[in-house]
């Protein structure tokens, strides 16, 4: 697809208009069982420095399972934008962490110790048969995820009603390792997205 970006312009604007339709009753069954799925699914995370994004524009929340990680142990981390065309780097979080508006106007930490995350939960615009996320189109998590070493497992989190054929992946973008939605976990695999139970996610991410 030459046009690809404006095509994804076009797509991320229908999408956007498409979740901030979503109820309140909605957001919060559809947050909930996503956050249910996420428990079960991913014991591992309670071991880990995990990052997260603040809910912005309809998003997913992902407090509750913060707040759930968090007392059995995993430490938690806010994105940080340094510049437009570099990685995100991560700040880590706690309830009463002090806190600034970031880029784009999100709360991020202010000026608490940078940490590297083993493990990201993305919220995502749109996502396809294949895993690929469509995001605000800024590219950060494409970068941050290739500039980390050991690669962060990347969960991408997002309703149903955002799923797409196909996003036109860019020879720059990466697709998820997992995918997770009110209806499921979605393992990503070449072949395309395969539902699976959350005990057989919790088993091959404990490995």
């Amino acid at each position: 697809m030459d046009n690809w970006q404006e095509w994804r312009k076009q797509q991320r604007a229908e999408l956007m208009i498409r979740r901030e339709c979503v109820t309140e009753e909605e957001r919060y069954r559809w947050s909930t069982a996503i956050t249910a799925l996420l428990e079960q699914g991913f014991p591992s995370l309670q071991q880990n420095v995990v990052g997260f994004c603040w809910p912005h524009r309809g998003e997913y929340d992902p407090r509750p399972l913060m707040d759930f990680i968090r007392e059995r142990g995993a430490t938690l981390a806010l994105p940080e934008v340094v510049n437009k065309k570099e990685p995100l780097r991560f700040r880590k979080w706690w309830p009463d962490a002090p806190m600034k508006r970031g880029a784009y106007d999100i709360p991020v930490p202010d000026n608490t110790c940078l940490v590297t995350v083993g493990a990201l939960v993305i919220p995502m615009i749109g996502f396809d048969e294949l895993g690929f996320r469509l995001g605000y189109g800024g590219g950060y998590f494409d970068r941050t995820l290739i500039a980390i070493t050991p690669r962060p497992l990347a969960i991408g989190v997002a309703f149903e009603i955002l799923r797409m054929h196909s996003a036109h992946p860019q020879p720059h973008d990466i697709p998820m390792d997992f995918i997770v939605t009110e209806a499921g976990i979605y393992r990503v695999a070449t072949t395309g997205l395969m539902l699976i139970s959350p005990e057989e996610c919790a088993a091959e991410t404990l490995r």
